[in-house]
Order: C-alpha cells, then sequence, then structure tokens
C-alpha cells in the first residue's frame, strides 16, 4: 500500500505546484490586460493561449460582461484556491491513511 499512498502524495504536491503556477499566468494575464501589450508578443499570445479555455466559459456565465468589467480571473484564481485548499489536503490525508 505504501506505493499508492506516495503515488497519492506525488500527485497532491504535483497538482498544487500547477495549480500555483497557473494563478500566476492568470494574474499576469490580467495585469496584462490592463497596459494593452502588443498581440503578436509570444509571450502575450501563450498567456492567452493558456488561459482562454478556462476563462471564456466563467465569463458567458458571469452577468457582469455589459458593463465592462471582467470578473472571470478573479473567479478562477477562488476556484483554484478551494482545489488547492481542499483536494491537495483531502489527497494528502488520504495518502497518510493509506500509510497506517
Amino acid at each position: 500500500m505504501f506505493l499508492v499512498a506516495n503515488l497519492l502524495e506525488a500527485l497532491a504536491r504535483i497538482l498544487d505546484v500547477a495549480l500555483s503556477l497557473y494563478t500566476w499566468v492568470i494574474i499576469i494575464r490580467a495585469l496584462l490586460s490592463w497596459v494593452n501589450p502588443d498581440p503578436y508578443n509570444p509571450i502575450v499570445r501563450f498567456l492567452y493561449r493558456a488561459t482562454e479555455p478556462v476563462l471564456r466559459p466563467v465569463r458567458r456565465w458571469l452577468p457582469l460582461g455589459n458593463i465592462g468589467i471582467d470578473l472571470s480571473p478573479a473567479v478562477v484564481i477562488a476556484a483554484i484556491l478551494f482545489l488547492q485548499y481542499f483536494l491537495v489536503p483531502s489527497l494528502l490525508q488520504m495518502a497518510f491513511r493509506l500509510r497506517i
């Protein structure tokens, strides 16, 4: 059982790091939207390609799209924080219980 426990612990830690990195990508994209960067810049294109599939459905779901305020990054970051505070500790706790 220790192999499954180690696998769960590794998955939890990798998920935590990946969610943290994605949070920073969303924050950087939101900050870039304030300064209107060059859309042909490869970094800007990467940020838009990496975040748009997640932000677009949230934008459609939020009712504030017509007034010019985009709260979708805040909603997605809140969802990521929920996953980090709920899913990651749950996986770590399951790994700990499998070791016993």
